[in-house]
């Protein structure tokens, strides 16, 4: 069973123009294209399948400051606010709350690291407690172990990945914006050197202003008007269960197993950072770039197989504006989950948390994270193209920072005082090497 989404109704035909133009609808795109109707622009988004349909409903759904890098954290911080202003200023329900999130660990050395966070944590104005052995069994009881130590992070929280993005794009339509389905964007066309339209499967929409939320295919619609965007996708597999299980807590993290709980009750399971690397083109073209994040954590990846050269998402082909794309041969990523990681979770869970044997597997899916070479997204203007900006490569990271990085996009693009420093995240810092930057999460 693929992952949970909402299913939804949007606009039909496409504007001849529109003041903004956004590539893309999971969450990052939908929150930059409410951001940009808030303040008054006329967009349109365009989707090539349904809204919110790969990694932006295919994730845990945390909401996190603790534990980021320090380039994301004044992001993931403005962006908690954020989840909680869209749901009072729409009525709009995503799903978020402050739950809390707790780690625990037997680990001294990893206890040691998070106490370190906690350290430069405070110096951001970030609150997060440490747990000592006898706090962190008290906050785990339901695994019935002894812990070292822990972390609870009281301000952070959980969102509805099935919910979310769906429920950002009702709010672009009540604005007057227009969101469109099942149609891809094929590529751009300019004039005297800049941005004048987006051409999709559907027709041409004219505008001066577009915005690249494509996701793990945003470094193949680059590669299309020459601009080199190193990305790289990793295949994670994750699992829920049915509702049953009683007294666990909201959102857990082990270095054995993650549980977060679901709007139905139930949870959703998985092994932090373990994943397949399928071999595609792009890959390989990438992969020297790759490999400082790939030796810090070689310990959790695979090898995979060819799936990703089937989905045709990191192609290096290109093609032609007025012929059929690999983004409509492929409408939604959907890859196969790898058993052997479903069967390895379940199991973990059940020996972590017993309560879990109450509940039986109700799906199982995989989605493809995009990275970026130093796992710090891409957001800023594309130099070939003036106007056309790029907000992609989150590095799994995308759906708990997707209100504050749609609102940096809505103030890049609009040349408002941006919400925070958009220096990190400029995508020409690819020109150089990002041996020894590579995101500590």
């Amino acid at each position: 069973m693929r992952a949970p989404l909402q299913q939804i109704e949007t606009s039909g035909e496409l504007p001849q123009s529109a003041d903004a133009v956004v590539i893309g609808g999971g969450i990052v795109g939908v929150f930059a294209a409410y951001y940009l109707a808030r303040r008054g622009m006329k967009v349109a988004l365009v989707e090539k399948g349904r809204i919110g349909a790969e990694q932006s409903s295919r994730n845990w759904g945390w909401c996190r400051q603790q534990n980021r890098d320090a380039r994301e954290l004044p992001m993931a911080t403005r962006s908690l606010d954020l989840w909680e202003r869209f749901a009072a200023d729409t009525g709009e329900d995503t799903g978020f709350r402050r739950c809390g999130l707790l780690y625990l660990s037997n680990d001294e050395a990893e206890l040691a690291g998070w106490a370190r966070w906690r350290d430069f944590a405070k110096t951001a104005g970030v609150t997060t407690h440490m747990l000592d052995s006898i706090e962190a069994s008290e906050r785990g009881r339901a695994t019935g172990r002894t812990w070292k130590g822990g972390v609870f992070s009281p301000t952070d929280g959980t969102a509805d990945p099935s919910r979310a993005a769906p429920a950002v794009a009702r709010a672009i339509l009540m604005l007057g914006g227009s969101v469109h389905q099942n149609c891809a964007a094929r590529g751009v066309e300019t004039e005297g050197g800049r941005m004048s339209a987006v051409v999709t499967e559907s027709g041409t929409i004219r505008t001066k202003l577009a915005v690249l939320a494509g996701g793990a295919w945003a470094s193949s619609f680059c590669h299309q008007f020459g601009f080199c965007f190193p990305q790289a996708s990793v295949r994670s597999s994750i699992l829920s269960v049915s509702p049953g299980a009683e007294g666990l807590p909201d959102a857990l993290h082990t270095a054995r197993i993650s549980a977060t709980r679901r709007g139905d009750g139930g949870y959703t399971l998985a092994i932090s950072g373990r994943g397949r690397v399928d071999v595609t083109p792009q890959q390989l073209r990438f992969s020297s770039q790759f490999l400082p994040m790939f030796l810090k954590r070689w310990r959790s990846l695979a090898p995979g197989g060819l799936q990703g050269v089937r989905s045709g998402h990191e192609t290096l082909q290109r093609w032609r504006l007025d012929r059929p794309t690999p983004m409509e041969r492929m409408r939604i990523l959907d890859p196969v989950p790898d058993r052997a990681t479903i069967r390895l979770t379940f199991a973990r869970a059940l020996e972590l948390l017993p309560a879990l044997r109450k509940t039986t597997i109700s799906a199982a899916w995989a989605g493809y994270i995009d990275s970026t070479p130093d796992g710090v997204p891409a957001i800023g203007e594309i130099d070939p193209v003036p106007g056309l900006f790029l907000a992609a490569g989150f590095s799994g990271h995308g759906f708990g920072i997707g209100p504050g990085a749609g609102h940096l996009v809505a103030d890049l693009v609009t040349g408002s005082e941006p919400i925070v420093d958009p220096t990190s995240y400029d995508p020409r810092r690819f020109d150089a090497s990002v041996w020894g930057k590579v995101a500590d999460f």
